[in-house]
């Protein structure tokens, strides 16, 4: 069902939404209800049935046109409270078919006198859970849900939703861009569309087949050598703060369709491989958020965009490639991919730019699935420092990783004997951190660096919190909220 936020200058339209604290303390409602009508929406709340469920919104009818939610405040909520209660209260209207509800704001402006950005926070949530990809359907028979806010409000949400708006487009591009199916959203097609972030005041320059050849960047280039489709280098600039401010660097895998190659992938679920992309995704959300809210900060995305396909021309087992670094890879496996593109792409990244630190994010490994299924991203990385706050990040937006070890222990099992190393370790066991270690070899200078393996996060069956089923857009949010507490 698609959303609307309409504002209105009547007292009242279609249903009505009352905020009520746990305590069942109703706050100003004389100015939109009889006396009567007040005692008869105290004696709802305060009956037996809404108090066993005082957690749980909950709907009854004022009069036989009329129907009023309850929505249930906790006194000192957290942001992702207050944005989960949103999401919940769009579920509720979906279930209940409420498809117009009002907002009343001398009601919802005492909750913001606790919390400033209460009423924001709460429709931004429900804003991301609202998000649907269906413009491949021919018929929509949906209905809208329109949400009712006072006109007088309107001046003091729109101030502080500019924030919120942008973290919403960020993250529903990132979701568009992971739910395209591969034959429309391939690498040429996809590097058109970064292009028109340049509207937003961000630096665009695409990097092509020839120009990477020529760089040697052939670690890339050997993934997408199968494909009939383009291998591209994007770089995405946004220049909020001094030129002498070292940019924050984020890069993303961006494999937009992944058979496998020679090494193919089982049939069965194979249709999933089109969000095999999804960290470049979350890269070109960010940029965009961040353009957005014109962030005080210098960012550089940078995002290899290729398709794993097999042909006669694909890369094979067994093949030897030169890096962009002048490191050599025996590639073993054509389905250990990501780590190929990312390779080119990090030492590029560090040797052009010197950002204060680099993040990366996959869908690298089925591994870190299978150790922290769909509740944590895995987190690799270099630094403890740059660790800690990205997990402090984590915790407040409800996009959660978790660290996992790095050690040279680790590198015997991805050493070469024909090569400096091998794609993927054929011993068995630590596939995460195997590919990590992998990764870390092309941090040439020590920068900084992160890597977050989202395999079991970009994407889910059953929804979350904030997101429905499908593309979940995890790390924008993350990532903004990572800028936010420690850069700005």
């Amino acid at each position: 069902m698609a959303l609307n936020l309409s504002y209105i200058s009547k007292k009242t339209t279609g249903d009505l939404v009352i905020f009520y604290t746990e305590k069942y303390k109703l706050i100003e409602l004389n100015y939109y209800f009889k006396n009567q009508e007040i005692d008869y929406i105290n004696q709802i709340i305060n009956s037996k049935s809404i108090r066993a469920n005082n957690k749980k919104l909950s709907i009854f009818n004022l009069n036989p046109s009329q129907r009023i939610v309850i929505v249930p405040v906790k006194p000192g909520q957290t942001s992702f409270e207050n944005e989960k209660s949103g999401a919940k209260f769009y579920e509720f209207l979906k279930s209940n078919f409420v498809f117009s509800i009002s907002i009343l704001d001398k009601n919802a402006k005492f909750f913001s006198k606790k919390n400033k950005f209460f009423l924001n926070e709460f429709l931004h949530g429900l804003q991301l859970k609202s998000y649907e990809f269906n413009k491949y359907k021919t018929k929509d028979e949906s209905k809208n849900i329109n949400i009712n806010i006072p006109i007088k409000m309107k001046s003091n949400i729109k101030k502080i939703n500019s924030k919120f708006n942008a973290i919403l487009n960020g993250t529903n591009l990132t979701k568009d861009l992971v739910s395209e199916p591969g034959n429309i959203l391939h690498p040429d097609e996809y590097a058109k569309r970064i292009m028109q972030l340049r509207k937003f005041g961000l630096k665009v320059t695409i990097l092509n087949k020839n120009k990477l050849k020529k760089m040697g960047m052939n670690a890339l280039l050997g993934v997408g050598q199968g494909s009939i489709r383009g291998s591209y280098l994007v770089i995405i600039e946004w220049r909020g703060s001094s030129k002498n401010n070292k940019p924050l660097a984020f890069v993303g895998k961006g494999v937009c369709f992944d058979t496998g190659g020679i090494s193919l992938k089982p049939a069965k679920f194979m249709e999933d491989m089109t969000y095999d992309m999804a960290g470049s995704a979350v890269v070109v959300g960010l940029m965009k958020n961040l353009a957005l809210r014109k962030a005080k900060i210098n960012a550089v995305g940078v995002v290899g965009l290729v398709e794993n396909m097999p042909d006669g021309n694909a890369q094979r087992p067994g093949d030897i490639v030169r890096s962009y670094s002048g490191k050599t890879i025996e590639v073993l496996n054509t389905d250990a991919e990501g780590r190929l593109v990312l390779a080119d792409a990090l030492t590029y990244t560090e040797e052009k730019f010197k950002p204060k630190f680099i993040i990366d994010l996959a869908t690298l490994t089925g591994a870190i699935i299978v150790a922290l299924g769909s509740e944590y991203a895995g987190l690799f990385s270099n630094d403890d420092k740059l660790s800690n706050q990205i997990y402090n990040s984590g915790i407040k937006v409800d996009e959660k990783v978790w660290r996992m070890p790095l050690n040279k222990s680790y590198d015997k099992l991805i050493n070469s004997k024909k090569a400096d190393m091998q794609n993927i370790n054929y011993v068995g066991g630590a596939g995460s951190t195997t590919a990590a270690q992998f990764l870390q070899r092309f941090i040439i200078n020590k920068t900084p660096w992160a890597h977050l393996d989202i395999a079991g996060m970009a994407f889910s069956k059953y929804g979350g919190a904030l997101n429905s089923g499908g593309a979940t857009g995890f790390g924008v949010r993350l990532l903004n909220q990572l800028i936010e507490d420690n850069y700005e």
